[in-house]
């Protein structure tokens, strides 16, 4: 054997009873488990690592992952190596960087430079592909710190056949939008992904994406969709999402299935009931959380859609222009904007976690009303100066969520764990350097929401399942040697809102394909990940 865990409590990742055993790994793979007690000689190898106590479980998978340029920016990436991650889920909430021409790529890096950075003129990511399967291949040629599959982004797909534009698409504007997600599947993708709140996937209607979701299905992918609403008429988004993907015929994975802001307080039984309706109606459908009550997307997302349509410059002409600033206001503070779920803002649960200029750092840590109160002004006048001097690159918490909530759905038969883990900003949500210890810890350990067989099993088998992996999610031999070695005692998120770049404790080892990308605690320069692509 290469290496042989000696003496390790296994928690497999099917949810049953951990055992103790020897793990022998051999040239990327679990070789052999010898369990405590079964006859014969104990395997030996050219290493042996003494568990003392650790426990041994399958790489975690974050089902919701916005390391699309991190994977390339660092190397190190340790914001998710640390916590046992060895696959990432890309490519989410329908806005990536491929497939796109020179006018979309620019147009998309200005959407989402709050999630990710890069926007046009960042020279730190040399942006060479075009396509989702040169993307995956400049991942593997570069090298990564850990795996990575991809999502065909539909609003990204949309901006390239269609433009800004809130309408139907033409038929042939369709046919383009099918030929590239064909494209994109048949190039390695594991399915697609909305972003129903964000512009401009939002103007897709329901026979749209319809369309595309039978392309999807017929490559056996899965649609991933952030949904219309999480606040005001949420179960009615989510209805939507498994009536739209039945008459696909395509699998569903609802992300970051939460029940938000005050009117979905305690009705996270509800979405549920709707769930085991229709999977006991022989839906597939699985889902996944974050375990934490705020949320985090960008400043500019809470606008309603109208302000969106033509793309960035335009809704920053908007903004700069006082009739229309109004209108947006009224729709945002009155009505209940659609980027905001269709509730009312407040002010005072919107807190700005990252700034692109950093002229603007003092408004970090602080909600938008604290701000303006600070500077003697109305909540909107703060966040409008904010929108336009941060060129709409200002991320966000947004502290709406609910506790109960929370733990209800973690426990659900078809949940899995999802990061949504943004790494830009001064004060990033802790869930980008927290989940998956914070699972293991606080939810399982502390407070016995799941077993940790259970928490394991969510967080390994069960995604692994969702994308199709054969050779992945088990500890079982002949599997890939995508391990996590962590103590059950003290493994905990070092992530907290004050601190939110702290790394995980527990965790002293994890290995992707057999070699250590985490080794005593610490990073190696091992870059073991590669673009793991649909397979037929």
């Amino acid at each position: 054997m290469d290496l042989v865990i000696r003496d390790v409590r296994v928690i497999d990742g099917t949810g049953g009873a951990s055992y103790r055993a020897d793990v022998g790994l051999h040239s990327g793979r679990i070789a052999e488990i010898r369990r405590e007690g079964d006859g014969g000689p104990r395997p030996t190898g050219r290493r042996t690592l003494h568990a003392h106590g650790l426990a041994l479980s399958p790489g975690f998978i974050d089902m919701h992952a916005h390391s699309d340029l991190a994977l390339l920016r660092d190397p190190d990436h340790s914001a998710k190596a640390a916590q046992g991650v060895t696959l990432e889920v890309l490519g989410q909430d329908g806005l990536s960087y491929a497939p796109v021409d020179d006018r979309t790529l620019t147009e998309v890096r200005r959407a989402i430079t709050g999630w990710n950075g890069g926007a046009p003129g960042d020279t730190t990511v040399d942006f060479d592909w075009r396509t989702v399967g040169e993307y995956l291949d400049r991942l593997d040629r570069q090298g990564i710190a850990v795996n990575a599959a991809y999502l065909v982004p539909q609003g990204t797909v949309r901006m390239y056949a269609a433009g800004w534009d809130d309408r139907p698409a033409t038929p042939a504007e369709l046919t383009r939008m099918k030929q590239l997600v064909a494209e994109g599947m048949e190039q390695g993708a594991v399915g697609m992904s909305s972003g129903l709140t964000y512009t401009p996937g939002m103007y897709a209607d329901d026979a749209e994406l319809t369309e595309l979701c039978r392309v999807v299905a017929g490559y056996g992918g899965y649609y991933c969709p952030h949904h219309r609403s999480y606040g005001a008429g949420a179960l009615a988004a989510y209805e939507e999402m498994v009536t739209l993907t039945r008459n696909a015929g395509c699998a569903l994975h609802l992300a970051h299935a939460t029940m938000n802001f005050g009117v979905n307080r305690g009705k996270a039984p509800d979405l549920l009931a709707l769930l085991d309706k229709a999977l006991d109606d022989g839906a597939d459908i699985s889902l996944d959380t974050y375990p934490y009550t705020p949320g985090c997307t960008t400043l500019v997302a809470m606008l309603p859609s109208w302000a969106g349509e033509g793309g960035p410059e335009a809704t920053l002409a908007r903004l700069r222009d006082d009739e229309s600033a109004e209108r947006i206001r009224h729709h945002m503070e009155v009505v209940g904007a659609d980027g905001c779920h269709g509730v009312p803002i407040e002010w005072d649960t919107i807190e700005i976690s990252g700034v692109g200029d950093p002229g603007l750092a003092d408004c970090v840590g602080r909600t938008i009303a604290e701000s303006a109160a600070q500077r003697g002004e109305a909540p909107w006048a703060t966040a409008r100066r904010l929108l336009i001097d941060d060129g709409l690159g200002s991320t966000i918490l947004q502290h709406v969520g609910h506790e109960e909530n929370v733990r209800a759905t973690m426990r659900h038969r078809v949940h899995t764990g999802g990061s949504d883990g943004i790494l830009q900003g001064d004060k990033p949500h802790p869930r980008a350097y927290g989940t998956f210890p914070h699972y293991l810890g606080h939810y399982a350990r502390d407070l016995g929401v799941l077993s940790l067989e259970e928490c394991v099993a969510h967080l390994t088998s069960r995604p692994a399942a969702r994308l199709r992996l054969p050779d992945r999610g088990l500890v079982r031999e002949g599997y890939r040697a995508d391990l996590v070695l962590f103590d059950p005692g003290t493994v905990a998120a070092g992530s907290t809102f004050e601190a939110p770049r702290t790394l995980p404790v527990g965790i002293p080892h994890v290995l992707i394909d057999g070699r250590f990308v985490i080794e005593d605690g610490r990073r190696t320069d091992v870059l073991a990940g590669r673009s793991v692509r649909r397979t037929a």
